[in-house]
């Protein structure tokens, strides 16, 4: 009597399809939870229970999995206002969504600050839309990369901060600076009266200061 094949399983496999997307939220998951060693190919393919070998089916090396990496988080940045706002309210807009998607992954600062933007990608869409933006908005063309430059600095400053402790300037018990014990008290202080990180407060202090700046930097160049 021949032998019957056997039926195949129902539901879903045990394993996970391996697909770019999920090698790439698993470069992030491990980024957060490891730091810079999270990125390693080796890690996200024992992590995915594959070969290393079989990442390259969906990507072509390590540049290519930063930058998709990048893409993951660029995707989490609000542009939306730019070109229907007024600049400087879609400005706000930006960088408070870009700070919240780097602030949610702070291994990603440094690891993404060195590697340059591919083309034809989502984040290079991103600053399509800011420089469009800022253009249609009166800016001129020469000044509106220093001007982007200048905000992100400030944005990724204080998604870095937002990771770090809140104690970092506290001066202990020093007896020679009693100034600097009464400000980080005070400060501290007035944070805690809205229910908020003194990191959030800082960076709604540069924000507010960097658009005034930048508002009055406009007005004299429309003036010109």
């Amino acid at each position: 009597m021949s032998e019957q094949p056997q039926a195949r399983r129902s539901g879903r496999p045990t394993t996970p399809v391996l697909t770019r997307g999920l090698i790439l939220e698993t470069a992030l998951r491990l980024l957060d939870e490891r730091g810079e060693s999270g990125a390693s190919l080796r890690l996200i393919a024992r992590e995915l229970g594959v070969r290393p070998s079989a990442l390259y089916n969906h990507i072509s090396g390590q540049d290519d999995l930063i930058s998709g990496i990048r893409e993951l988080v660029s995707d989490r940045i609000d542009v939306s206002g730019f070109g229907r706002l007024p600049w400087d309210e879609a400005m706000d807009r930006w960088a408070r969504s870009y700070r919240n998607a780097f602030a949610d992954h702070p291994p990603t600062i440094a690891l993404l600050g060195v590697l340059p933007i591919a083309t034809g990608t989502r984040t290079s869409d991103m600053y399509e839309a800011v420089f469009a933006g800022l253009i249609e908005a009166g800016w001129p063309e020469s000044e509106v990369l220093s001007t982007v430059v200048a905000v992100e600095c400030l944005i990724l400053g204080a998604a870095l901060d937002h990771s770090a402790p809140d104690n970092m300037l506290d001066p202990g018990d020093d007896p020679n600076s009693p100034t600097f014990q009464a400000v980080y008290d005070a400060g501290h202080a007035a944070a805690a009266s809205t229910a908020r990180r003194l990191t959030d407060v800082a960076f709604e202090t540069g924000l507010s200061a960097i658009l005034a700046g930048l508002r009055a930097r406009h007005a004299a160049l429309a003036a010109d």
